[in-house]
């Protein structure tokens, strides 16, 4: 029973980011009698990004339910390197942190709760900072990464500038990389999306060693990169920044092991592990929790720690590649790993993105002149390799 100064709920959903509002809009529709407490630190739901995807990562089922959260739609992208331009038909969508907040404060009304502080997560209450207190049998915490040892990461920084121009910059489709710019702090690309003729989202993006992010450096490369494509900014109608992990080597098991609490989003270690994209595992996950029989911390708790151990481990031969990527590349030169990658067929860079590439695809990606040293190569080939203090012996 609930102590009479508490807040009685089925379901608390601590942060209010993608993973848990992706959670909170199934409950809605396919549980609508449990109640469900979303509380956010921020003054809105999703904080300031833009999440995307390829339409061929989710099923048809998951993209019909995602619809009311798509604001732009493009039938295709570029990439663009050194010696490799290409266009490739693969659908692309994104979601605002606008919208997200719109459909999900909509779907939630009063019980979602932004601008509140928590000061303790517990399997059957959530105590805030101003004392009040939520009591539930099922508790969720969605706040973003959990630093811990047992993961071995890279990152991938970035600092985005929504803007909006003096005259149309005549892009008809995203460019998802531009790596033809200078190769700073790893491996850099510019990132394009064009919301109308004259607004861009335009993003520097470095996948580095370290976490730490310049903002104000990589927002002057945003204002040099679009000076270089004749863009002229008019004005910057909103700035976001991320710093995502790639994911490296690690176990698992240990990691899971640091916590009792059903933990969701990249707090689970569910995302592209190259792409850091985490849009698709929180869709599956989301359908997957709100199918629960008996929802519960610890049947949520078992749900996504299967799910984030069955991920990890179809996703070994990707943590190898970004090994190769980070560990086994020269300096300055990781871009040709990805110049490589984009000469594939478009049905096997799709697999690829979606998780579901075959032995005879991982073999394809492999075969011909490697883009980094052998010797190099061969000493990351291991997860043991980049694991520190392990016995490599």
């Amino acid at each position: 029973m609930a102590s009479p100064s508490a807040t009685s709920a089925d379901v608390v959903l601590v942060g209010g980011g993608l993973a848990n509002g992706l959670i909170a809009l199934r409950l809605k529709t396919l549980r609508p009698a449990l109640k469900v407490i979303i509380v956010e630190h921020g003054g809105t739901l999703g904080g300031r990004h833009t999440w995307s995807h390829f339409a061929t990562d989710v099923s048809a089922a998951i993209s019909a339910w995602l619809d009311p959260l798509i604001v732009h739609r493009w039938e295709g992208y570029d990439v663009r390197f050194p010696a490799h331009r290409r266009t490739l038909t693969t659908p692309y969508r994104s979601v605002t942190s606008d919208r997200f907040h719109e459909v999900v404060q909509g779907a939630l009304g009063d019980d979602a709760w932004t601008g509140v502080a928590v000061m303790d997560v517990r399997p059957d209450r959530v105590v805030l900072e101003d004392q009040r207190v939520i009591e539930a049998r099922c508790v969720i915490d969605g706040r973003g990464p959990r630093p811990n040892w047992d993961l071995v990461l890279g990152w991938q920084k970035f600092v985005g500038l929504e803007v909006e121009l003096a005259a149309p910059h005549g892009l008809i489709r995203p460019i998802i990389m531009d790596a033809t710019v200078d190769q700073l702090d790893g491996y850099r690309f510019l990132y394009a999306l064009p919301f109308s003729p004259t607004r861009l989202l335009i993003e520097d993006t470095r996948y580095a060693d370290g976490h730490d992010l310049d903002r104000e450096t990589l927002r002057r490369d945003v204002e040099a990169y679009a000076a270089a494509q004749d863009w002229t900014i008019k004005s910057v109608v909103r700035e976001e920044i991320g710093v995502l992990p790639i994911a490296l080597a690690g176990d698992i098991d240990a990691y899971w092991r640091a916590s009792d609490l059903p933990e969701v989003g990249l707090r689970a270690a569910l995302f592209q592990p190259i792409t850091g994209y985490s849009l698709p595992d929180a869709a599956r996950l989301a359908d997957e929790i709100a199918a629960l029989p008996d929802l519960t911390t610890a049947t949520a708790r078992a749900c996504v720690e299967a799910r984030s151990k069955q991920r990890w481990g179809e996703r070994a031969y990707y943590r190898l590649l970004n090994r190769m990527l980070f560990k086994a590349a020269r300096p300055g030169q990781r871009f040709v790993v990805l110049e490589r990658f984009y000469r594939l067929s478009q049905g096997l860079v799709e697999r690829f993105y979606a998780g579901r590439i075959t032995l005879a695809d991982k073999a394809r990606i492999l075969i011909g002149k490697p883009p980094v040293p052998i010797a190099a190569a061969l000493a990351v080939l291991s997860e043991r390799s980049v694991i520190p203090g392990d016995d490599k012996a």
